[in-house]
């Protein structure tokens, strides 16, 4: 942690009071900035009793990030690492709401459904709208439509209906309605308006669903959350006292109702730092997000304005090109509304020459803008033979391939296969989790806290055989031996057998084992259940150990990736302190602790089934594929971006079309867009500012633009030392390069002619 500060993030460091806003480029480090700021703070500032510095962040891998630094400045200080707490937005939103849950109508057991449940709750909602109601979609389709393109896009209905809804009762949320106020608000309208009376129904069902098991949903937490500050004016003044320091990352992320229960924590007088970089925000389309708030903030009159400039990431030619695609769209993009996607300053410069850590060595040769038509195939391939020539020669390297979505990137991994290129696919699958992990772990801790039970004892079994149970040859084979150990009605005899005792091989007797005619699945399952009685007396041994040496020791037997292992590491620690915290917990409270975690209840709190701490460093001398949206936040030495066409990366041309519109609805509208406008102008009624059909439409390609160019700088700003950069035609072949990448092209073939593609 001895890091010298460069001029500008020492700038930061030096706050202590007031408003500021912090605008940093990507690998400028904002987040070993602000921990040292918020070190700095604890070291020089006097905190009452019970006082904090809070952190507040964006994902929950930074949680753990900003608590190791932070823990290793003030230790190295000298000082203990107390008094500050990191959280992320929704990890905030379940403290203040846990505060008092009575007093936004929850029972203190409330429990909060993980998106997988959500969705299931939200799908059974849509279907049944869709069978009472579903024939008024049909006076969206386009006239021109034969019966048989009418049943295709029947088909289509349900998702199309989904991602409506899930996006109207965001929004809902997000502007604190529930659906009761709405249907009152829609009963009091002059006119019928069939889109917003499908959401409010799909909504009301939905959040029916959810009070009938007593839960909420991740958005009803940052809602409510807003609602107990406005409504319990002694809780808000004890969390004003508590957090005299509010230091947020990844500002240009927050939604509108995040960004006022900040506001609302802060007061008129309270001390807010907001650090974040608006030409990375990237979720607009996912979520309630938009950059517009951080924009807002730093030009507000009391608010100092600070900006991290200096990059130490990537070579001065990825520097220029990420630049230049700021430049580009600031002042010729054509068309002039989404010039304001892109904004600099600052724009990223390179580190002092005496910087403990510099730029990679520039080599403009090195970036590589082809523009070529390709087919899908052909480009996969050329991407495919590049790989395969420069791992040869770069196997201590780091290299991605980042595709714009999944279908494109699952492409990539099967051409890979097809080559014999090592890869590492991980950031595209969600079985490799937090949420599997953690269900091993508490099938095992299950089973070890009730060592008797033979049905934990078979569920434990198939956590050891996880792999072989999710493997359609294995499965059946470990389904049997579970039915085995089930049927165990002594477990001690199995696992601690005696000479007169011994249950294994009461099952599967070694005399008949031994005869030429036995059956040979019958020899194999006494071998497999013997090993894993080794593997069971082994960890019963190992009980007595404190929790965290428990859980690394059942680690060498269940784990195995990377990524596994450092999940197990946090899941340990995690149950250290909780261990910690209520020394009257037994090994069967723990269990339950890591049950919260595998039904992701906690996800918000340090751990997620996506955000398992990924080091692309692992994987030196792997290809990593993933979408360019998983890639925020991490760096390879060379990186491929593919499929930079105007599909994935429209610029708002006639000739460009889009992925939210519907081949079969009526002049291409896209549904969700109408939706929303519609709903945005329930809220504040104008007979003068009502939506014309096809507006809101045309707004969501600006701002689909707009953030399509932001996917791309994000996806430039990945690569350190090497940057490729291509082209393809798109499934039916029509599709042409983007014009940023066109542009780019044209300024780098001007700039660098000797280096010119």
């Amino acid at each position: 942690m001895n890091v010298e500060l460069r001029p500008a993030q020492a700038e930061v460091v030096a706050y202590r009071n007031g408003r500021m806003g912090v605008l940093a480029v990507p690998g400028s480090g904002k987040t070993l900035t602000l921990a040292y700021l918020a070190a700095d703070l604890l070291t020089h500032t006097t905190l009452q009793r019970g006082q904090e510095i809070l952190i507040v962040t964006l994902v929950n891998s930074a949680v753990d990030v900003f608590t190791q630094r932070i823990r290793a400045l003030l230790e190295a200080r000298g000082l203990l690492p107390l008094n500050f707490r990191v959280r992320t937005l929704h990890g905030l939103a379940n403290d203040i709401v846990r505060e008092r849950p009575e007093v936004v109508g929850l029972d203190e057991r409330f429990v909060i459904l993980d998106e997988g449940e959500c969705e299931r709750l939200l799908e059974s909602a849509v279907k049944s709208w869709l069978h009472n109601h579903g024939n008024l979609l049909l006076d969206y389709l386009d006239q021109s439509l034969d019966a048989a393109q009418i049943q295709k896009a029947k088909r289509e209905f349900p998702t199309m209906v989904r991602e409506i809804a899930s996006a109207y009762i965001r929004l809902a949320k997000d502007r604190r309605l529930t659906p009761a106020q709405l249907r009152n608000r829609l009963d009091q309208l002059p006119f019928p308006l069939p889109l917003l009376e499908m959401g409010a129904d799909i909504y009301a069902d939905y959040q029916r669903a959810l009070n009938y098991r007593g839960a909420v949903d991740f958005d009803d937490l940052v809602r409510l959350a807003y609602d107990a500050l406005q409504w319990d004016i002694q809780l808000l003044e004890r969390l004003r006292h508590r957090w005299p320091y509010i230091l947020e990352d990844e500002a240009q992320d927050s939604s509108y109702t995040q960004e006022q229960i900040l506001r609302t924590l802060v007061g008129e007088s309270g001390n807010w730092v907001r650090v974040g970089d608006p030409n990375q925000a990237i979720y607009e389309t996912f979520t309630t997000a938009n950059p517009k708030y951080l924009r807002r903030f730093v030009k507000e009159a009391a608010v100092l304005h600070r900006a991290l400039p200096n990059s130490s990431r990537s070579t001065r030619s990825i520097m220029e090109l990420a630049n230049q695609l700021v430049r580009w769209t600031m002042h010729e993009h054509p068309i002039e509304d989404v010039r304001d996607a892109l904004q600099g300053p600052p724009f990223i410069t390179p580190v002092p020459a005496d910087d403990p850590q510099p730029n990679p060595p520039d080599d403009p040769s090195k970036v590589i803008l082809y523009a070529k038509k390709l087919r899908v195939d052909e480009e996969i391939k050329r991407v495919t033979d590049s790989l395969k020539k420069w791992l040869q020669d770069h196997a201590d390297w780091t290299v991605a391939v980042l595709a714009p979505t999944h279908d494109l990137a699952f492409k990539v991994v099967e051409a890979l296969k097809k080559e014999g290129i090592p890869f590492e696919d991980s950031l595209l699958r969600s079985s490799a989790s937090t949420r599997r992990a953690a269900q091993r772990l508490r099938d095992v801790l299950h089973a070890l806290a009730d060592p008797l039970s033979p049905q934990k004892l078979a569920t434990a079994y198939g956590a050891w055989r996880l792999d072989d149970l999710e493997d359609p040859l294995l499965h059946a084979q470990v389904v049997a031996d579970q039915s085995k150990l089930k049927s165990c009605s002594q477990v001690e005899a199995y696992l601690y057998p005696s000479y007169s005792s011994d249950w294994l091989m009461e099952v599967c007797p070694p005399e008949r084992q031994e005869k030429p005619d036995a059956p040979i699945a019958e020899q194999e399952t006494y071998h497999r259940l013997a090993r894993f009685r080794a593997v069971m007396c082994r960890w019963q041994a190992a009980v007595l150990l404190p929790i965290d040496q428990l859980v690394l020791t059942l680690q060498a037997d269940l784990f195995h990736e990377p990524a596994e292992l450092a999940l197990s590491h946090k899941l340990a620690l995690m149950l250290r302190r909780a261990s910690a915290a209520n020394p009257h917990w037994r090994l069967h409270n723990l269990a339950q602790e890591v049950a919260i975690i595998a039904e992701n209840e906690r996800r918000f709190l340090g751990f997620s089934r996506e955000d398992n701490g990924f080091d692309p460093q692992a994987y030196a001398g792997r290809v990593v594929v993933a979408t360019v949206h998983k890639a925020k936040g991490l760096e390879w030495d060379r990186v491929y971006l593919i499929s930079v066409n105007n599909y994935d990366y429209p610029s708002g041309a006639p000739y460009d079309t889009y992925k939210p519109e519907r081949w079969f609805l009526r002049g291409r509208l896209n549904l969700q867009a109408e939706t929303l406008a519609q709903l945005e102008w329930l809220l504040s009624p104008d007979q003068y500012t009502f939506p014309e059909e096809g507006a809101a439409t045309r707004q969501a390609r600006l701002d689909y633009v707009r953030e399509r160019l932001r996917l791309l700088y994000v996806g430039i700003t990945r690569a350190k030392r090497e940057i490729i950069i291509t082209s393809n035609t798109g499934r039916r072949e029509d599709k042409v390069p983007a014009q940023a990448l066109l542009a780019l092209k044209a300024y780098w073939e001007k700039a660098h002619a000797q280096t010119a593609s």
